[in-house]
């Protein structure tokens, strides 16, 4: 179970709010790994030492048994995991194409019935972090609306556009709700007006630019993949290379652990520049192991102590 660390200050200054799915990632060698980008950037902040609430419902079932009991190891209060006993827990088949992972998405999950109960002895302080898979039921959509009307801090949105869970008269409103916004290039490009015709950094920062401003975005966030990351604030733009990885064994949840760090930074305060490349090295650590999160402390121990040092 993590510990304290330098981090714990931010508990009563800054409470995070995770809402989404949890679910099994489900590999073609039969192993199967907790996953869903809400749940793995939940999983990391505890890592970091942080206390995250996570919202979110699965089934009675044996997955679901597993993801309670692995929240209770790893020191994630499980209060606001909700119980089903009429829709299973979520499940995911990932596959991998040129190492790029590819998702089949299985419907009428418990995380798409997520309901409001207990909202109200919720923080409506801090921040509140949410993607756009979970919100493809209308159940789940409401009890986020309802939770997003008694918030009072901050909202991260983290786009995760999986057709055809999507669209844009259904993700773009999140984006006008939203202070921080992360998407990667592909994402972006699907959800301008303009599209992105051009691939230069010139045209790609200028749709940065006019996107953010667009929407009334504090920061947007754009990961690249191989070519590194950027974030803009306030017409600013900057952006860090691609951080050194020696084994690629998958990319799932790199994103994820991304998010996690950034939403770390934003609660410490830290400079962009600061953010961005420790967001990135933490994702290049996930991309160097399977699955989606880390189940040995001492790894974020590790960077946290990289990182107070430098």
């Amino acid at each position: 179970m993590p510990s304290g660390c330098w981090v714990d200050l931010m508990l009563q200054r800054c409470p995070i709010t995770i809402f989404g799915e949890v679910l099994f990632d489900c590999f073609p060698d039969g192993t199967e790994v907790l996953g869903g980008a809400p749940f793995n950037v939940a999983w990391h902040l505890r890592g970091f030492g942080l206390a995250p609430i996570f919202i979110s419902r699965v089934g009675t079932d044996r997955r679901g048994d597993a993801i309670r009991s692995a929240m209770t190891s790893w020191g994630l209060e499980p209060s606001c995991l909700q119980a089903d006993a009429s829709h299973p827990t979520g499940r995911v088949a990932v596959t991998f194409e040129d190492d790029e992972p590819h998702y089949a998405i299985v419907q009428g999950s418990a995380y798409d019935v997520i309901q409001s109960e207990g909202f109200q002895q919720l923080p409506a302080s801090g921040l509140l972090y949410h993607g756009t898979l979970a919100l493809r039921h209308s159940a789940s959509a409401a009890a986020l609306a309802a939770l997003k009307g008694r918030h009072r801090g901050q909202i991260f949105l983290d786009v995760n556009l999986r057709s055809p869970w999507w669209s844009p008269e259904s993700v773009l409103p999140l984006v006008e709700d939203a202070d921080h916004v992360k998407l990667n290039t592909a994402e972006l490009a699907l959800l301008s007006s303009e599209g992105l015709a051009a691939a230069d950094d010139a045209s790609l920062s200028s749709s940065v630019d006019r996107f953010a401003r667009r929407h009334n975005l504090e920061t947007l966030i754009l990961t690249r993949g191989a070519l590194g990351a950027l974030v803009w604030r306030d017409g600013r733009i900057v952006s860090v290379g691609p951080a050194a990885c020696s084994h690629v064994v998958d990319t799932v949840g790199a994103g994820d652990g991304f998010s996690a760090v950034f939403l770390l930074g934003l609660g410490q305060r830290w400079p962009l520049e600061e953010s961005l490349e420790h967001a990135r090295d933490f994702a290049a650590e996930l991309v160097s192991r399977r699955g989606a999160t880390i189940d040995d402390v001492s790894v974020y121990e590790q960077f946290l102590m990289a990182w107070s040092s430098s």
